[in-house]
């Protein structure tokens, strides 16, 4: 903009009046150029905003279970209708089981409730396993082939720590340290896929969404310990679930050492494709994935303590992989919902 005002200048001469002239052109110009570069700061992309909170249900680290399981079932009892009051709407709820249980008494432990995931680990005397998130949408299918791929990714484990073990070379101190820790670790995973090959008792927990009073009957099952209900969660990927473990009963460990097992706060899909969203008591789809039905690498709904994956454990002599999530389906019998 400048050298046509200056142009301008060697044509139109210095008399006062001219300058007078020039000088409100430039001050036009210098105030238009300016505009323009607010508009243009104003109007250009957007900065991609925070993801949003992180929603956690469930126990967490050091949280007595007692005071969990009274908390639990205090919300859920609020949320019941009052005499002449309107019924409330569906809502997410993370269920803990009192045992592990297989998939098919787990339909009838969960009947009535639409699932959307389960949790499960092979608990193996003595030995500390982790757990796998499972997907679900039609039950109890997609609970056996989570297993099953489950076992097949505990298969590839075992080849590969017994190949470690066998590419170890001489007999000092940290070699026979790691061979006893790869064999250590190969039989573990060879434990664990024999027990989902055979559809074991290895569910404890679940993520359901229904009524109150369906949650209500569901904790009022012989399998259920508990029903955490969750209303205040929109999306799944955007949840953290920490179920109470069957055999936590005082404290949830900040460190267990002990051999306990471990729950995962993000962990691999062990099932089928996703499934399409679940609805709403509003008949709005409800999401529980991200918009293109992808794996969320950062978005898990999970369950508290040490990250784990569905599809091996961590190395025993270093940290294992990132854990991606999916989007779970939903199911209430073999049918579909």
């Amino acid at each position: 903009m400048l050298p046509p005002l200056t142009r301008g200048l060697s044509r139109i001469g210095t008399a006062p009046s001219r300058m007078r002239i020039l000088t409100g052109l430039a001050v036009a110009s210098a105030t238009a150029l300016l505009i323009a570069v607010v508009w243009a700061a104003d109007h250009g992309p957007d900065a991609p905003g925070p993801a949003g909170d992180l929603v956690r249900v469930g126990v967490v680290e050091g949280q007595s279970v007692s005071g969990y399981l009274r908390s639990s079932r205090g919300e859920l009892a609020a949320l019941l209708p009052a005499s002449g009051s309107p019924v409330a709407g569906e809502t997410w709820a993370l269920v803990s089981l009192t045992g592990y249980l297989a998939p098919d008494p787990l339909q009838a432990a969960l009947q009535g409730a639409a699932v959307a995931e389960v949790y499960a680990r092979a608990p193996l005397p003595g030995v500390r396993t982790q757990v796998v998130k499972i997907p679900v949408y039609r039950m109890p299918g997609d609970v056996v082939a989570g297993m099953l791929n489950a076992a097949l990714a505990r298969d590839q484990e075992q080849a590969d720590y017994r190949k470690l073990g066998d590419e170890l070379e001489g007999d000092g101190l940290n070699e026979l340290r790691l061979r006893r820790a790869y064999d250590s670790a190969a039989r573990t995973a060879a434990l664990e896929a024999a027990a989902y090959r055979a559809h074991c008792a290895c569910v404890f927990a679940a993520v359901v969404r229904a009524a109150p009073p369906v949650l209500a009957a569901l904790a009022g099952r012989a399998e259920v310990r508990v029903v955490d209900p969750a209303p205040e969660v929109r999306s799944l990927d955007r949840t953290e679930f920490r179920p109470v473990l069957p055999e936590q009963t005082t404290t949830v460990p900040e460190d267990d050492e002990s051999g306990a097992p471990t729950v995962p706060s993000r962990s691999q899909t062990v099932a089928p494709a996703p499934a399409p969203p679940l609805p709403s008591s509003t008949g709005a789809a409800v999401t529980s994935a991200s918009s293109d039905g992808s794996a969320v690498g950062s978005g898990p709904s999970a369950a508290a303590g040490q990250e784990s994956t569905a599809g091996g454990h961590a190395s025993p002599v270093g940290p294992g992989p990132d854990q991606p999530s999916t989007a779970p389906g939903a199911s209430r019998d073999a049918s579909g919902r």
